[in-house]
């Protein structure tokens, strides 16, 4: 399975938990026999640009923080592109979903998947698309670029008992028909990790359930990386949502 990626993300950029050393060799050791890596490319300044206002991307400048997470916002766009095809995993950092128009939080700094869908909008790759948030954590930031956007629907789960957690999923998904699903994957809601819900096989039906509303709507399908902070965990939960994105055992 295609999955976006690039070096520099290895890098420590800052102190809080999505920056953390090893945290991407934890996920490169357990899907690199699996994957086909493909290098991120940054965004550009007009993808940036069409959803984050001027003192957003100047703030991430000050912080020296924009060619990482501009490298994250393209890896999210060439994702998606790819996902229109076949499925992709946008192996990336810092993670977006808490990044709104005009400031940000939560390890966050430009909406990657913001970035991404609006890219595709813009250029007419896509008509309609579908945001399937589970990061353990509300995605306020991509509800504030996008939430007013007639072409998306967005849906972070906010169930808290597992089985209630995977029959929302499953509802949502089975009745999204649109041309691209794009997946805020964060794995903090893991039984080993923050949210202490989740098992890795839970994943694995996430990414299983939107296949098929994928093929349902002969439309596209694509996951980036949000949270997720157990390294010991953490590279095993990716490759259940891409092996239940691709449709068979990697």
């Amino acid at each position: 399975m295609k999955v976006i990626f690039h070096k520099d993300f290895y890098e420590v950029y800052t102190s809080d938990p999505a920056a953390a050393a090893d945290r991407m060799e934890a996920i490169v050791g357990a899907i690199e026999p699996h994957a086909d890596f493909e290098d991120a490319v940054m965004a550009s300044e007009e993808d940036i640009a069409a959803v984050h206002a001027p003192e957003q991307i100047q703030s991430v400048r000050r912080r020296g923080l924009y060619d990482i997470s501009a490298l994250a916002a393209g890896g999210a766009v060439g994702a998606a592109e790819i996902g229109l095809k076949e499925p992709c995993f946008g192996l990336i950092r810092p993670p977006g979903h808490h990044a709104s128009a005009a400031s940000s939080w939560g390890f966050c700094y430009f909406n990657n998947m913001a970035v991404a869908l609006d890219s595709l909008y813009r250029r007419k790759m896509i008509e309609t698309a579908f945001v399937l948030d589970f990061d353990l954590h509300y995605g306020d930031g991509t509800v504030n670029i996008l939430g007013n956007r007639k072409y998306v629907t967005i849906y972070n789960v906010n169930a808290y008992e597992r089985k209630a957690y995977m029959d929302e999923v499953e509802r949502e998904l089975s009745r999204c028909r649109v041309d691209l699903i794009g997946i805020s994957a964060g794995f903090d809601n893991h039984r080993a990790d923050w949210g202490g819900l989740l098992s890795t096989d839970d994943y694995r039906e996430m990414g299983h359930m939107a296949r098929e509303a994928a093929a349902a709507s002969g439309g596209g399908l694509f996951a980036i990386l949000e949270g997720g902070y157990n390294h010991r965990v953490l590279g095993e939960n990716v490759l259940a949502l891409m092996e239940g994105m691709k449709g068979s055992k990697l």
